[in-house]
């Protein structure tokens, strides 16, 4: 490990962390609802509120892949030093994913739990430019009165792969992140395209 590349973590671990966490559990119960997570400065090429996620999530006992770019030398070095997570080169091996929106095609190799146990399943980070620009879908189910219109920049593919490892309560969770932003899309979410009139 270069101690050149490592960077600081949260000013105070534990209130960073609980802050983190409350934050990350908010969002997964309020789906399609932008947050904002600025405790952490990027790191390399993480976002901020990637690293403060990875900062909280992580830990010894949970596996995490990282998708080829995100795969730096310098985040390696710090989520082994501030997170003791091991790092598995195959994605169904995986407790968390961490990737770019244009690499989310390995969502199909992600362990999406069984019936019996779901919690075993993998959480995917998933990083965009921003969470508009994308075609309208609307989200409908837990945490969400009526429905959600949501625009994010990500392709037909990504909706049909998340569709196809979704069977309630298999299925992936999933964190977006875009800078300082977090938004969550549960298991639980039912995803539809937007019909225009």
């Amino acid at each position: 490990m270069n101690s050149n590349d490592l960077k600081p973590a949260f000013d105070n671990p534990v209130s960073g962390s609980r802050q983190s966490f409350r934050l990350a559990l908010k969002a997964m119960s309020e789906p399609g609802l932008s947050h904002e997570l600025r405790l952490v400065d990027a790191l390399d090429t993480l976002a901020p509120a990637s690293y403060a996620l990875a900062l909280t999530l992580l830990d010894s006992d949970t596996k995490v892949w990282l998708s080829p770019a995100l795969d730096t030398p310098a985040i390696r070095a710090n989520l082994a030093f501030h997170c003791a997570c091991p790092v598995v080169e195959q994605p169904q091996d995986a407790d968390f994913a961490l990737m770019l929106a244009s690499e989310t095609g390995v969502i199909a190799s992600l362990n999406a739990g069984t019936d019996r146990d779901p919690d075993q399943s993998c959480t995917a980070l998933i990083q965009l430019d921003s969470f508009e620009g994308g075609v309208p879908t609307v989200w409908q189910g837990p945490g969400i009165e009526t429905q959600r219109q949501v625009c994010l920049p990500v392709n037909q593919a990504f909706w049909q792969t998340r569709q196809a490892v979704s069977a309630f309560p298999r299925g992936i969770d999933m964190f977006f992140i875009a800078g300082e932003q977090i938004m969550a899309l549960s298991r639980s979410t039912q995803v539809n395209f937007q019909v225009e009139n």
